[in-house]
């Protein structure tokens, strides 16, 4: 078993703005991740700009700023100590009744943007009522979501719902999380989506270039648990930047006027631990 990993983590983004420009970032690694970090992920901005932190309503780290006219880059790059262990299968882990459930899981439970719930709920009910409770059901639903949408980069599309991908049956790994949320939703079990880095730590090497990802978390058994309907299986050293209902809730860039999005490099790849 590999223990104590470390991952160097971070971006490059760059925008060119014909005038200066609002933006709202969600690029910071998630708090749960603090005792992990070696290497802190801090904001360089060039040309240098005033920036605010706050954390949003989800409890995700934000930043705002207002770019230049002009070409802005927006970059990192941080190092996270993995413990070297896939994350936990727990099978018997029990699904809530609805009534037991804490407050705060509530709104997962809800209908959202990309996640439109409330128009599954009958074929959810259909293809899943006969799964076992808790654990079973979600991967139930992953396996369906695995096998049902081709994986394709050349297709995706921004604005693609949860019901627009289970209809033309392909996708990226953000439509693969939002249908797997949406079906959650409609077996009570509360769902969330979440982006962040997913590398390939312990499998073959993979060619494809890096970018950010997107899976999603269910709450049976007390808390929360990843679950990855792309790649359906279990992965060492992921890193969550975000949560929140759908991917408006977690959109690592959202800016007020015109701009162009000119290079986008993301980064992951394990480093030597000293220790």
């Amino acid at each position: 078993m590999r223990i104590a990993i470390d991952i160097k983590v971070g971006y490059e983004l760059i925008y060119d703005c014909p005038q200066p420009t609002p933006m709202l970032l969600m690029l910071n690694i998630h708090y749960s991740h603090a005792y992990e970090i070696v290497q802190r992920d801090r904001l360089v901005v060039s040309p240098a700009v005033a920036t605010q932190a706050y954390r949003d309503g989800f409890g995700n780290w934000c930043s705002r700023l207002e770019a230049s006219a002009g070409r802005t880059k927006i970059s990192t790059t941080a190092i996270v100590r993995s413990t070297g262990r896939p994350e936990p299968v727990v099978l018997d882990a029990r699904q809530h009744p609805v009534r037991e459930l804490p407050e705060e899981t509530l709104v997962y439970l809800l209908a959202s943007r990309y996640c439109e719930s409330d128009l599954l709920t009958e074929f959810a009910w259909k293809q899943f009522g006969n799964t076992p409770l808790g654990w079973g059901r979600v991967q139930a639903i992953c396996d369906f979501v695995h096998h049902h949408l081709k994986f394709d980069y050349m297709q995706a599309r921004a604005t693609r719902t949860a019901v627009e991908a289970y209809k033309e049956r392909v996708g990226v790994c953000r439509d693969f999380a939002h249908l797997a949320i949406a079906l959650c939703r409609c077996m009570n079990i509360p769902a969330r989506y979440c982006t962040g880095y997913v590398g390939d730590i312990g499998l073959p090497p993979n060619s494809a270039p890096m970018d950010f990802a997107g899976w999603f978390e269910v709450f049976p058994g007390g808390r929360w648990y990843v679950f990855d309907p792309r790649n359906n299986d279990t992965r060492i050293g992921r890193v969550l930047i975000a949560c929140g209902r759908d991917a408006v809730d977690v959109a690592i860039s959202t800016t007020f006027g015109p701009n162009t999005l000119v290079g986008f490099t993301v980064i992951y790849e394990e480093v030597s631990n000293p220790n």
